[in-house]
């Protein structure tokens, strides 16, 4: 299949992880033209995105005629939100709307949405209901639409408290030992979100919360431990370590009380036959102790 005759699917977001997990997924796949809305066509990450094949569309998330321009003519869309900046939940509402509206002015085949994992449950955590308020708003408009919802990054680990201490690796989290986290790979988020967009998937249309793994806290530090052949131990954190970083303690405090997360492990590794658990994803990125 040519450039010119192939399918396009657009994705929101591509230069950032989740987005960027999808173009990555797509261009394996391959058979697709790879269309992103792109803030600044100059940046680096642009730059490479069209090195690689991918259709950059310049505009931003406040100008409707931009992602019309981004939707128009394709096939699907891949679309997440996020609470990051000035703007927080406010914006991240807005900015979902905004997509959802584009979506049903062009007639947009199909939109796959990223939320999150139990934004449906009233979970009372703000990021996560901004989501499920976008949800809601994709549903108010009537349009063909499916809801992928990730649990806990694997890559947050790396960034909330992996370090080595006299020979033994120490994972630190604001979680009670024994208490499971469902977590998963930002890799696998593209890769289950490329088999929805693709099109013949079961959960076309419906909503699916993925994991490619639930461990403890000493389990988590075990997996570490073992990838560079050191001993582990894992301390748990208090929620007030968190009181500086918005609603995260309310996040941590939900995943206390069982059950949180409610991965579907089976419909996730059906979507994604090469899904990463902890071990395999800390092997997939190389991690040693001097990441």
């Amino acid at each position: 299949m040519s450039p010119s005759t192939a399918r396009t699917i657009a994705v929101i977001g591509a230069t950032g992880q989740q987005g960027g997990s999808v173009v990555d997924a797509l261009l394996e796949r391959g058979g697709v033209t790879v269309r992103a809305l792109i803030r600044d066509p100059h940046g680096g990450k642009s730059l490479a995105l069209a090195a690689r094949g991918v259709e950059l569309v310049p505009g931003d998330l406040t100008t409707p005629e931009t992602v019309d321009a981004v939707f128009t003519g394709a096939e699907a869309a891949f679309a997440m939100t996020t609470m990051a900046g000035p703007g927080g939940t406010d914006l991240e509402i807005t900015t979902g709307k905004a997509v959802a509206d584009a979506a049903k002015r062009t007639n947009l085949p199909h939109l796959v949405f990223s939320s999150v994992g139990g934004a449906e449950r009233r979970t009372g955590i703000a990021h996560f209901e901004s989501k499920r308020r976008v949800e809601q708003h994709i549903e108010s408009l009537g349009i063909h639409a499916t809801f992928v919802r990730p649990v806990f990054f694997m890559e947050n680990l790396l960034r909330m408290g992996v370090s080595v201490q006299d020979g033994t690796i120490v994972v630190r989290e604001p979680l009670p030992d024994g208490i499971p986290l469902q977590m998963v790979a930002v890799r696998d988020i593209g890769r289950v979100a490329t088999s929805i967009l693709l099109g013949g998937t079961t959960v076309e249309g419906k909503s699916v919360e993925i994991a490619g793994d639930e461990l403890t806290g000493s389990q988590i530090a075990a997996a570490f431990g073992a990838a560079v052949g050191l001993p582990s131990r894992y301390e748990a954190l208090p929620l007030e370590a968190l009181a500086r970083m918005g609603d995260a303690a309310t996040m941590f405090e939900w995943f206390s009380k069982l059950p949180a997360y409610q991965a579907d492990f089976e419909a996730t590794r059906q979507l994604d036959p090469e899904v990463l658990d902890l071990k395999a994803w800390i092997a997939h990125i190389g991690w040693t102790t001097g990441n």
